[in-house]
């Protein structure tokens, strides 16, 4: 009972000639090319610079006015800490200032009387000499504390969390009214720009060019990027690179996307994907003879290529250099029993 099954498929696996008015459109000779090797990994997109917006001040975080998500512009001021102790500083240096100011004011009047006495020969030029230096010192202390309060008003004012950089906030490890010490990160900020970033096998490291083109995505992919930097220090027998793409999303960073990297080139015989037919989980390709007959021949594929926005597909065995294979081509009845023998010539 298997008989006509088993005869029908050693039929189908032979070449099968057909007359050349039942294939269709065009075709083309078949020459070796060099094929790129390409290998999938998976990318992570990051953003270029990663700085935390840090604490210059210790004290109490008052006020927090970003999360996660927000976009915000360099020098922008997300948070505010405040410290009592600051507060106090300047109530002290505030009512020193005063008590320096009343004793100037009082060593004005005594040079001012001091001068007049001297005029009318009851003091001494030496009695008006220490009143001015009087003056003098008073007026330095003054101007010396004044600096003092500068800096403490400057303390005050580096409580202002300020952003390092225009991106996105990437997390906020802070809440208002946590304590916080100088240097302590209070929001970390993505900018620059978005990339993927790659870790690579490092047996792979020697066919990663700069510049190179990568596709996103798996097989089929149309978009591409740019290789744009490889790193020369491996971690865990990992290359690391960066790649650029054009419109890349920034919705979520650290976001895994499928990368494929041109790994290696072999010589290879290419076809479009047009001219394979499957019938009974077998592949065939319809090739013209010399003498213009058209027969079908089992091939064994390879992997699909994008050659210059063709559909290619590379075949391993079945086909030789210089052949004529007929794209589009149409038997006059897939499902009638093939029409050559081992030993058939064909129709013309």
């Amino acid at each position: 009972m298997k008989r006509p099954f088993l005869t029908a498929l050693i039929a189908a696996m032979i070449p099968a000639m057909v007359p050349v008015g039942a294939v269709a459109e065009s075709d083309h000779q078949v020459h070796e090319v060099t094929v790129t090797e390409w290998k999938a990994v998976f990318g992570k997109i990051e953003t270029r610079d990663m700085v935390a917006a840090r604490a210059r001040l210790g004290g109490t975080l008052g006020t927090i006015t970003v999360t996660e998500g927000d976009r915000i512009e360099e020098g922008q001021k997300i948070g505010t800490i405040t410290d009592q102790k600051l507060i106090l500083q300047m109530n002290a240096v505030d009512a020193q200032l005063a008590a320096l100011a009343a004793q100037l004011s009082n060593a004005q009047t005594e040079l001012k009387r001091g001068e007049d006495l001297v005029e009318r020969g009851v003091s001494t030029a030496q009695r008006l000499d220490g009143l001015r230096t009087q003056v003098d010192v008073l007026t330095n202390q003054i101007e010396a504390t004044r600096a003092e309060r500068s800096v403490i008003v400057q303390q005050a004012d580096e409580g202002a969390v300020l952003a390092p950089l225009s991106g996105i906030v990437l997390d906020v490890p802070v809440t208002a009214g946590a304590v916080v010490m100088p240097g302590e990160p209070v929001a970390m900020i993505g900018g620059g720009g978005f990339f993927l970033r790659l870790a690579v096998p490092e047996r792979h490291a020697a066919f990663l060019k700069q510049g190179a083109d990568i596709l996103i995505g798996g097989e089929g992919a149309q978009q591409t990027g740019t290789l744009a930097k490889v790193y020369p220090q491996i971690e865990n027998g990992r290359v690391i690179a960066d790649v650029e793409v054009e419109g890349l999303s920034t919705d979520f960073v650290n976001a895994r996307v499928l990368v494929r990297l041109p790994v290696g080139e072999h010589s290879g015989l290419m076809v479009h994907q047009a001219a394979v037919q499957t019938r009974m989980g077998l592949d065939f390709i319809a090739v013209k003879s010399a003498e213009g007959h058209i027969m079908q021949r089992a091939v064994v594929l390879g992997e699909p290529q994008q050659i210059e926005g063709d559909a290619m597909i590379e075949v391993v065995s079945g086909l030789n250099a210089g052949d004529m294979v007929v794209l589009d081509y149409h038997a006059p009845d897939d499902h009638a029993p093939a029409h050559a023998g081992a030993g058939d010539t064909g129709h013309e």
